[in-house]
Parts: C-alpha cells; structure tokens; sequence
C-alpha cells in the first residue's frame, strides 16, 4: 500500500475509536475511490446499515460519466439524506473515515445537510 493509504487507515482507527453510531444518530461512514464514492449510515449499536448511496446506484449511475467528482457526490449525499428521511433518520455524527474534509467529501455533507440531515 502506499503511504497516504497507510495513514488514512491509521487516522480511521483513531477516528472510530470515538465516533460511534447510536440508535437515535447514527454514522454516516463514507468510502471514496479513484472512480466512485460510496456512503452509508450505520447503527454501529445493532451493527445494522440502515441507508446506503453510491455513485453505482440505478438512479444515479446514468447521470455521469465519471462518478470521481464533486456533481457525483451531490447527489450520491441528496440520494443518501433523501433515503434516511423516508426512514426516519433526522440527525447523524459524521465519519470522514479518515480523509480530509475538502472537496468530494465536503459536496456529499453538504448536499445531505441541505435536503435535511442534522450533523
């Protein structure tokens, strides 16, 4: 593995060790690749992914070329606060899972934030 994924896992773990998803908020953990960004919300206490959003979803998949951008991830964040609302997720702790807070990252929590999610 190269270094900069070495110590992203490194600030994972450190994360995780304080941020926890419970029952009435959970966690929104979020996974970006090269190509595609993935985010989900988690009751960390029943071990349960209640919503789930990525850029390889039907209703997202065919809107960009490439799911590696800040468009792609609006809308992979409002897809995401859209499902937890119909499930009556309203307030969530966020998990950057180790990367920085900037760009991709930034355009999914801020999306989410503005179709309703409490951070």
């Amino acid at each position: 593995m190269e270094d900069t994924t070495i110590s992203r896992k490194r600030r994972h773990v450190r994360v995780r060790k304080k941020v926890r998803g419970l029952t009435e908020r959970p966690r929104i953990s979020v996974f970006k690749s090269s190509k595609h960004i993935y985010a989900q919300i988690i009751d960390d206490e029943k071990g349960l992914t209640l919503v789930s959003s990525s850029t390889l979803d039907k209703e997202i998949r065919d809107d960009f070329k490439h799911g590696g951008n800040k468009d792609a991830a609006k809308k992979v964040g409002e897809l995401l606060a859209k499902r937890a609302l119909e499930k009556g997720v309203h307030r969530v702790v966020f998990d950057r899972s180790g990367y920085i807070y900037h760009g991709r990252l930034k355009a999914l929590a801020d999306s989410a934030r503005e179709v309703g999610l409490e951070f």
